[in-house]
């Protein structure tokens, strides 16, 4: 889905690649709705499209909320920038979160922001390169003065930077980092914590499933196309196996666990290409054949974990058996951990990272400087680690059936009937979910 084999071409002008990226933060403390507060090295400067006069409120990360509250303190710059936001998100296919989550949230950030449904636009670009370059020349076209684009790939993500650059535009790069230009930014989540995040359930659930001798196959994601990929395998491979690659390879066979991994060891470690859960299914079916010693999994989101699973139900394997891992909170991967089947899921509150992107977008588009509470962290170009960019850093969350209810549904983040409905009322009750 994000190979950029096709488009090369349309790329070559630029001679930078989007390598993985790590990202510095302060260390939450928060509550599950809260994300870390630090301030960056440095920040671009905004392009000058509106007034200086115009108040700048100073939010920070902490403040946006279930209910998006704080984004009334931006009507006032809303009512003083101009033109339309252009956001772009990636595909419908390799997680729910976009169709699911990243659309209704961005479209009531906006509105709760103040902005008429003809100040923003926001399309898919269906896993598509060229229609995500193609998207972003509509709206530049169109008038756009802020793009807010979660790229395929890292080489899409240039190609649109420089697009937006061209045009004298600010460029956000919203969930993947794009390390280009001198108004860039990126919104997310700390990427490498995900990771070690899910290294750190992965061991958990190891011990509360008494996993004799646990023979570990790893299923990353898509490596080979999204840098996220490298940052969150970085973080489970730090926490397991002490080595963080910032790069695609992979952990060698037979590689020994270390701390609370000892006596853990590396059957395989492959890339489900492009984050394709078919072909990371095919890539288990494989791997699982080949080596029916392997009796603990790791996976960098649910979907692949729900590949596996599907794989792990056709073999036989009962529940609380073979453990897998994911990210994403989506509704199959709470279903999966509730059956027994997943450990669980890094959380990350998909309405805090749209509330934060649509804030940074705003103050932008008003010609503004963000403060630093708000773009609250830097990240690096691991390829070229003389090169950041200012980032917003959002804190991600490791969810299991023991605060399943205290998270992602007192967040409403899962519907609960829908949930219940799935698992059934009594595997609900049991794991304390009302």
């Amino acid at each position: 889905m994000r190979s950029s084999s096709r488009f090369l071409a349309v790329i070559a002008m630029t001679a930078i690649v989007a390598g993985a990226c790590s990202s510095t933060a302060a260390t939450p403390t928060a509550a599950p709705t809260e994300a870390p507060t630090a301030a960056p090295t440095a920040a671009p400067t905004a392009a000058p499209t509106a007034s200086t006069a115009v108040t700048v409120p100073a939010l920070s990360v902490g403040d946006f909320d279930a209910a998006m509250t704080p984004m009334a303190k931006l009507t006032g710059l809303t009512a003083a920038g101009s033109g339309m936001v252009g956001v772009i998100l990636p595909d419908v296919t390799t997680s729910a979160r976009y169709t699911s989550y990243d659309l209704p949230y961005l479209t009531q950030a906006f509105t709760a922001a103040g902005y008429k449904s003809t100040d923003f636009k926001i399309d898919n670009a269906s896993g598509t390169t060229t229609s995500e370059v193609a998207i972003a020349t509509t709206d530049i076209s169109a008038g756009a003065k802020v793009l807010l684009v979660d790229p395929l790939d890292g080489p899409t993500g240039l190609a649109i930077q420089t697009l937006a650059a061209a045009a004298g535009i600010p460029y956000i790069s919203y969930d993947r980092a794009t390390f280009q230009g001198t108004t860039t930014y990126y919104v997310s989540f700390d990427n490498v914590q995900v990771g070690k995040l899910i290294g750190q359930g992965f061991e958990k659930c190891v011990t509360a499933w008494k996993v004799a001798s646990p023979q570990v196959f790893e299923l990353d994601g898509g490596k080979d196309t999204d840098p996220n990929a490298i940052s969150f395998a970085a973080g489970y491979n730090n926490v397991l196996w002490g080595t963080a690659l910032t790069n695609t390879a992979q952990i060698a066979a037979g590689t020994a666990g270390t701390g609370a991994s000892a006596g853990f060891t590396v059957v395989g470690d492959q890339i489900a290409p492009g984050w394709d859960n078919t072909k990371g299914q095919t890539v288990f079916q494989t791997a699982f054949t080949a080596n029916p010693k392997i009796n603990a999994t790791v996976e960098a989101n649910d979907g692949l974990a729900g590949a596996v699973i599907t794989v792990l139900k056709g073999a036989g394997v009962k529940p609380n058996t073979i453990p897998t891992t994911g990210q994403d909170a989506t509704i199959a991967g709470m279903e999966n951990i509730l059956q027994g089947y997943q450990c669980g899921s890094v959380y990350k509150p998909i309405y805090l990272e749209a509330q934060a992107a649509v804030a940074l977008a705003t103050i932008l588009r008003a010609g503004q400087t963000p403060p630093t509470t708000l773009v609250n962290g830097t990240t690096t170009n691991p390829a070229n680690t003389a090169v950041t960019e200012p980032a917003v850093l959002l804190t991600p969350y490791w969810v299991d059936a023991t605060n399943m209810e205290t998270t992602v549904i007192k967040d409403k983040f899962i519907s609960v009937t829908d949930l219940c409905n799935a698992v059934t009322a009594a595997v609900c009750t049991a794991a304390g979910i009302q």
